[in-house]
């Protein structure tokens, strides 16, 4: 099996403006809906061209799969 190369999967967020769509969360303050000091990984650097993924975290085994529609749902 070869291994993939390395990729550079963090890139820094940029300064979004609130959510103000009809799915928006008015109670929410700002800074829990975007956070542009914190660093975002896209979603294609991660699932890689498959459907979904495994993920180690904290000595457990989580799946994050796409949808046909466009969403991500993480799983334990």
């Amino acid at each position: 099996m070869t291994a993939k190369p390395a990729l550079n999967l963090v890139e820094r967020a940029e300064p979004a403006a609130p959510a103000t769509g009809p799915g928006a969360d008015a109670s929410l303050p700002a800074s829990t809906t975007a956070r542009a000091d914190t660093p975002a990984v896209a979603s294609e650097a991660l699932l890689r061209g498959q459907r979904s993924i495994s993920i180690r975290h904290n000595g457990e085994v989580y799946r994050l799969q796409a949808t046909r529609l466009g969403k991500l749902i993480l799983t334990k």
